[in-house]
Parts: structure tokens; sequence; C-alpha cells
């Protein structure tokens, strides 16, 4: 009786456990969809209120636009958002290659090379990520201006560049000490020097991480808005999220094409990711497993 009373016991609480487990399970997905959800719904409140007229958006502000207005993304383009755009894609472009190439001959030297001081190298090159970037606003407001670089995308682009560069030197490096050094003994065997062994090998057989580095850089250089608006002032040189300011200040009263600027502004980013997903998500892999 004692041992019938036992094996009901223990059905009771395994039935109970895959019971609890199903549960659970539905709470880890729900979790994530309700962060997609809170995430996602003010893009998409976004972006249908660019096809509303401005008196449509204040009363009916839940609804679907009554008329699609597709006029409101050419009076945006042509206000001034065609501009900032191109502006926001030289300064990303420009310092997504700029960092990339740095970086990977910056991680080479240090992972195929042994030389005194490597490791010191290393700490100086990533220590920059202890640091926040508003910091060092007001001394580097005095270089641009030594410079003479004040009013030009070029301050952006390197200010950009120097401010990824330790993230993107850690994970490249990280990705290229993996990297089996027969492969480098093999090409130099072939006749390569150290710059073809960089480009044809490492590169190659990194592209994910590299790629991670780009997507980590593309998202700061489109978005960045302190350095920005402290170091471009002619209005013709504004990137996205400064121009954007001013083109509220002259769109007050015209909140549909200044929602479609803004949705002009997110949709390069957020395509971009999503080609590069794959890539992106296999480079943090990559970077989060040793050996």
């Amino acid at each position: 009786m004692k041992y019938k009373t036992s094996v009901y016991s223990d059905e009771k609480n395994y039935n109970t456990y895959r019971s609890l487990s199903k549960i659970g399970r539905a709470f880890v997905l729900l979790i994530p969809i309700i962060f997609f959800i809170i995430i996602v719904y003010p893009f998409i409140w976004m972006f249908l209120a660019s096809f509303k007229t401005t008196n449509e958006i204040f009363s009916n502000i839940w609804g679907l636009p009554g008329k699609w207005q597709f006029g409101n993304y050419i009076d945006a383009w042509k206000s001034g958002i065609s501009k900032y755009f191109l502006n926001s894609v030289i300064v990303t472009v420009a310092t997504c290659l700029l960092n990339l190439i740095i970086s990977c001959m910056f991680a080479f030297a240090l992972s195929a090379f042994e030389f005194k001081g490597k490791q010191i190298f290393y700490t100086i090159a990533i220590s920059g990520l202890m640091f926040s970037p508003i910091v060092s606003l007001i001394p580097l407001y005095q270089e641009v201006q030594a410079l003479h670089l004040y009013d030009s995308l070029l301050a952006l682009i390197l200010i950009y560049t120097a401010y990824q560069m330790p993230m993107s030197v850690m994970i490249i490096f990280s990705a290229f000490m993996s990297i089996d050094h027969a492969f480098m003994d093999a090409a130099k065997i072939d006749g390569c020097n150290s710059f073809k062994v960089l480009t044809a090998v490492f590169m190659p057989i990194s592209k994910p991480i590299m790629l991670t580095s780009i997507v980590l850089t593309a998202f700061y250089a489109w978005n960045e808005f302190s350095f920005a608006l402290t170091f471009i002032k002619t209005k013709i040189k504004m990137t996205i999220p400064i121009g954007l300011i001013s083109f509220q200040g002259e769109m007050h009263t015209e909140w549909s094409v200044l929602l479609a600027g803004l949705v002009i502004s997110a949709v390069p980013i957020i395509v971009f990711f999503i080609f590069a997903q794959k890539y992106f998500v296999a480079g943090l892999n990559a970077g989060g497993v040793k050996g």
C-alpha cells in the first residue's frame, strides 16, 4: 500500500513538474515578446502616422490613415532630409572603413608578431572602453579648433573612429588569436608579405567578427548626437540626428512631414542590421568561444 502511494505521489509530482515546465517555457517566451512589442510599437505608430495629415494625427491617434499621404516623404526629402541623410552616409561609411582598417592592422600586429611591450600596447588600446566619450568633449573641442577641423565631417569621422577602435581591436584581436599560425606560415612560403597575409588569410577567415565590428560602429556613427551637435555648425553639413532638430524647428506645425523624416532616418540602419544579422550573430558567437 505504501508502495502504491509512493508511486502515485511520484506520478503526481512528475505531472506537476511537466505542467510547471510548460508554464515556465511559455513565460520565457512571453517576456521577449512583450519587450519586442514595447520596442517595435513606437516605430510602427511613427510609420503609420507619417502617412497621415497633421490634423489626422491628433484626431485619429491610434487608427490607420484615412488616406495614405505618400507626399509627406517627398516633402520631407525636399525640405532638407536628403542633405542630412547624405552626410550621415558619408560619415558612417568612412568611419566604418577607417576603423576596420586601423583595427585589423593593429590586431594583426599584436597577434602575428612577438615583441616587447606587446601586452602594454594592447592594454592601452582597449583602455578607451573605460572612459565615456562625453568626458573628453572640451579637450576635443580645443583640439579640433587647433587642427582647423571645426565644422567639418572629417572631425566627426576621426572622433568616431577613435572611440570605436577599442571595441573593434578587442574583438578582432580575439578572432585573430584563434587563427592557426600555420596558415600564415604557408602564405609566407608562397611569397606573401605581412600585408598580403592579413588581407588574404586573416581577414577572410574573420569576416563575421569584422562585420560585427562594422555593425557596432555603424550604429554609433549613424545615431551619435553630442559630438555632431558640438562640432558641426553649418546646416548643410549636419548629420541626421542634428538635422532633425533643426528640421523640427522648421516643421513645428507639420508633424506628419517630421515623422516621415524620422522614418527615413531610421529605416537604413534597420535594413542594414536585418541583412547583417546572420553574420553579426555568428560574430558574437565566435567572439564568445575561445580556442
